[in-house]
């Protein structure tokens, strides 16, 4: 049998070095190892594509952008401890910035989405959860003037009543985030803030786990909103949001409290608009006291005075074909905890269940396709086109493009609803 000679190098690297590389590498991705580990055992005059192809030179970079930004952090006030504890071991997450860069093409439409946060089976859990949690829920609610149901049905949205809270650590989350840096900014500030976090003893790193954007906890906060809005509940000395329902509860009734939430207030509700009703007044923006739109013909479903709301506007999700909503300042107060209409008409709707009050009454077009991303950059490009402003083409919906739709359909003698639709493009193209 002929003996093979082993070669002294391997990839550039001498056998000793090469075997450190890869012990080093192995040790990181048990989590035994920290990154800087990594990139002290690759010469700087070496060539660490060599080494491993892609993984060592991109966990050299991630070393040093941590070692970076530990420079800044300590300028914060941020302790050689708490850099310790926070980035021992911690690994690049290549699937959090694959998330965060992905763009899905085809939306959901409302109804959809309705189905499925707003389901019988999701009403009948959070009434058992409310039931056996009152006294957390209640004291939250008495303490900062935010109904129980409203409470339960962001903690039923957020993490299915505390059910799924996420799994990923928070650190490497956002440190993830930060080294790929789209949004190197604001992954800066929620990573500072989590380690403020940290240093304030309200969780250990390894209890610190939440979404891939670094929400947390069972109402999915953001590092600086915790650090703005938690609230140390139960008195244990910590503001504990993973595991202390009385902190959830009375840091979500906080956050909502300071963000505007007028006690005594409804959401919103369903109504019946009159025929003729000119739908350009439905935009969302069009701010009239409910005895206004009153006025105008506006009436609740069920045929009862509407609600005395100061400061109320009129929504159509769904276009002219769908339901219609008069919503009230706290609706927009649920908008600056996810500033999605279809994620605040769902807690407005999931709490509404939640109390034993009516569905949904009007039908939704079910027979209507969304626009998928491409599609509405094409509508967009087509309203612009024609003369009808609808802002920079970007394939995201917003209050630019609504306007633009309506000026086109006010052309055309069409329901100025500023619902984008297939026929829609059509029609312009």
């Amino acid at each position: 049998m002929k003996t093979l000679r082993t070669p002294s190098r391997f990839f550039g690297f001498s056998r000793p070095r090469l075997a450190t590389v890869l012990v080093g590498i192995l040790a990181l991705a048990a989590g035994t190892a920290t990154p800087s580990a990594i990139a002290q055992a690759i010469p700087a005059g070496g060539s660490p594509a060599q080494a491993a192809p892609d993984d060592a030179e991109l966990n050299q970079r991630f070393a040093r952008w941590i070692a970076d930004f530990g420079t800044s952090a300590r300028a914060a006030g941020i302790t050689e401890e708490t850099l310790r504890l926070a980035f021992d071991g911690v690994r690049f997450i290549p699937r959090v910035t694959e998330l965060d860069s992905a763009q899905p093409e085809f939306t959901r439409a409302v109804w959809d989405y309705l189905d499925s946060a707003v389901s019988a089976q999701r009403i009948g859990r959070g009434q058992d959860r409310l039931l056996q949690s009152r006294p957390a829920i209640d004291a939250a609610a008495a303490r900062y003037g935010v109904p129980a149901e409203i409470l339960v049905a962001i903690w039923g949205m957020e993490s299915n009543y505390g059910s799924n809270t996420g799994d990923i650590p928070t650190i490497a989350a956002l440190a993830s985030l930060g080294f790929e840096g789209r949004r190197e900014a604001w992954a800066r500030g929620q990573l500072l803030a989590a380690l403020k976090i940290l240093q304030n003893r309200d969780i250990d790193r390894a209890q610190m786990v939440g979404s891939w954007a670094g929400a947390m906890g069972q109402t999915q906060f953001l590092p600086t909103n915790f650090l703005a809005y938690a609230v140390d509940a139960d008195g244990d000395g910590r503001r504990d949001i993973w595991g202390s329902l009385p902190d959830v509860m009375a840091s979500t009734a906080n956050f909502l409290a300071k963000a505007g939430w007028q006690a005594g207030q409804p959401w919103g509700l369903e109504v019946r608009l009159p025929p003729g009703f000119d739908l350009a007044l439905a935009d969302g923006e069009q701010r009239r006291p409910a005895l206004a739109w009153a006025a105008q013909g506006v009436q609740s479903m069920d045929g009862a005075p509407l609600p005395a709301l100061a400061d109320s506007t009129l929504l159509l999700p769904a276009g002219a074909r769908g339901p219609a909503f008069m919503v009230g300042p706290n609706f927009r107060t649920v908008l600056r905890y996810n500033n999605s209409t279809s994620y605040a008409l769902a807690i407005g709707l999931l709490a509404q269940g939640l109390a034993g009050g009516p569905a949904v009454q009007t039908a939704w077009p079910r027979d209507l396709q969304p626009l998928s991303r491409s599609q509405l950059l094409a509508l967009q490009t087509a309203l612009n086109t024609r003369g009808f402003d609808s802002g920079t083409p970007d394939g995201t919906m917003g209050p630019a493009t609504r306007r633009g739709i309506r000026l086109y359909q006010r052309s055309q003698g069409l329901p100025a609803d500023g619902f984008p639709t297939l026929e829609l493009l059509q029609g312009l193209q």
